[in-house]
């Protein structure tokens, strides 16, 4: 299959910003590939770029995330319609969620959406994510939740979506996944590394049938504000720079 890129010329063309942006993507998804957390095809990264039009980024469809490059990347508007690569094909489930984010939210640069066996897992018990250990309880105060209305094609279902997440920055869609968003693709990878974290602890936890030691109710009230004060600077300026440094080291192709 011949995936459709941006052409080297169009790359000189295009603002510092898109470029940085697209770069920034597609690590995310090459980081998503390394950290197991991808789907064969599905599930989507998105990033919007400033200006304007409102268009935003997204994987084409046909590539796994461990293939995907800055060059890759497909540019749409909020309607759905292809910018370029002209000839690129996107998964219409992926651009619903996304698209009802980037329109809703305008803190929300970067989309993040992943339907990981941890997160899958949370994400069908009843009560959802437990106050039962530091991570989840940091998240606790900025989570919302969405139930489920088949695979997202319905463009109807935006408007739910989008009223359901409000202004909280983690999501766990209901027996189907996970969704951050993020002011910068570093801040959105590191929110949603602190998600599944957590969804993995809790699964880990309550997989033996052992009793489980719960936190008080005022730690765990402490613990929700402690969760509350996050810095964008310790994602972009300290964990996003070690996170290249990592693809880099392996030799990653992501920037071109």
């Amino acid at each position: 299959m011949k995936i459709a890129t941006i052409s080297q010329a169009r790359r000189l063309e295009m603002s510092p910003a898109e470029a940085r942006l697209r770069e920034d993507l597609a690590a995310a998804y090459r980081l998503v590939a390394l950290y197991g957390w991808d789907d064969l095809l599905f599930t989507h990264l998105s990033v919007r770029i400033p200006g304007p039009d409102h268009h935003f980024l997204l994987n084409p469809f046909g590539l796994m995330f461990e293939e995907v490059t800055a060059s890759s990347l497909v540019k749409v508007d909020l309607d759905g319609n292809v910018i370029e690569p002209a000839e690129a094909r996107i998964n219409p489930a992926g651009f619903t969620i996304h698209s009802a984010v980037h329109a809703a939210r305008a803190d929300a640069q970067c989309v993040m959406h992943l339907h990981t066996v941890a997160g899958v897992g949370v994400s069908c018990q009843e009560q959802g994510l437990l106050p039962m250990h530091q991570e989840a309880m940091l998240l606790q105060a900025q989570l919302a939740y969405h139930d489920y209305e088949g695979i997202a094609f319905d463009h109807d279902e935006r408007p739910r979506l989008v009223a359901d997440l409000g202004d909280a920055i983690y999501m766990i869609l209901r027996n189907h996944g996970t969704l951050v968003v993020g002011r910068s693709v570093a801040e959105a990878f590191a929110r949603m590394y602190h998600l599944e974290r957590a969804c993995q602890m809790q699964v880990a936890a309550t997989a033996g049938g052992a009793a489980l030691r719960w936190p008080g109710e005022n730690v765990q009230a402490v613990t929700r504000r402690q969760g509350a004060d996050q810095h964008q600077w310790v994602a972009d300026d300290y964990i996003w720079p070690a996170l290249l440094r990592r693809l880099d080291r392996q030799g990653s192709d992501f920037r071109d």
